[in-house]
């Protein structure tokens, strides 16, 4: 409703004229627009779709990351592998801290803390950087969350020969937060590496005798 109260009836008729004009917008608007009930059912659906879509989201992020790690330390082991036949001497992979020295675990350094690859010219046995040896590639550590961790064989390090042969077999697994169905495998054999496989289609990657055992002991 529209109320007027100049008297000359040109500025009614202008008063009249504004406000038909300002009901038609008004009932456009109205004819084209939404309720307040629809425009909640939409806001409720928009927080459905999110709800489903944010821990998808972040599950592809962490895989993608995983991947790039594995990827990572899969490159590391190609390295020491060629460069040690092209040197024809033994080049090894330790667990490092400070990306100079080679780590102990009775001294709290993990493989998630970083690792070195280096020419063990002498064939140490733990590896351990000598000062005339060349150190090839360091890592520093993996983000928070994310570890790698080795089997048994591999507690300290890994070693190439001259051959393009490692000193042993075993595994090491990257994960995020524990979870095995998202965790990469890395599976160590004489010869050449490889990424581990989910050959039975439960997510969780498999070596030569089945699944990896944890994240923390594959």
């Amino acid at each position: 409703m529209c109320i007027h109260v100049d008297t000359s009836q040109q500025n009614f008729d202008l008063a009249m004229a504004s406000c038909q004009s300002n009901e038609q917008v008004i009932q456009n608007l109205q004819t084209a627009g939404v309720t307040l009930t629809e425009l909640i059912v939409a806001m409720a659906i928009m927080a459905t779709l999110l709800t489903m879509a944010i821990p998808a989201f972040n599950t592809m992020v962490t895989k993608n990351r995983l991947v790039a790690q594995a990827n990572y330390f899969l490159g590391a082991i190609y390295l020491a592998r060629s460069e040690a036949v092209k040197r024809g001497t033994t080049v090894s992979i330790c667990k490092s801290a400070d990306g100079l020295t080679c780590g102990k675990s009775a001294n709290g350094v993990t493989w998630s803390k970083g690792w070195i690859v280096f020419v063990n010219t002498d064939n140490d046995k733990p590896a351990d950087v000598d000062t005339d040896e060349t150190i090839l590639r360091a890592s520093s550590a993996l983000p928070n969350g994310y570890t790698l961790n080795p089997n048994h064989n591999f507690t300290n390090y890994i070693t190439y020969n001259s051959l393009g042969r490692a000193n042993n077999i075993g595994t090491f697994v990257i994960c995020a937060n524990s979870d095995e169905t998202t965790a990469k495998a890395i599976v160590i054999i004489r010869t050449r590496p490889r990424i581990a496989k989910d050959t039975d289609g439960d997510g969780i990657p498999n070596k030569s005798s089945g699944n990896i055992g944890s994240c923390e002991t594959p």
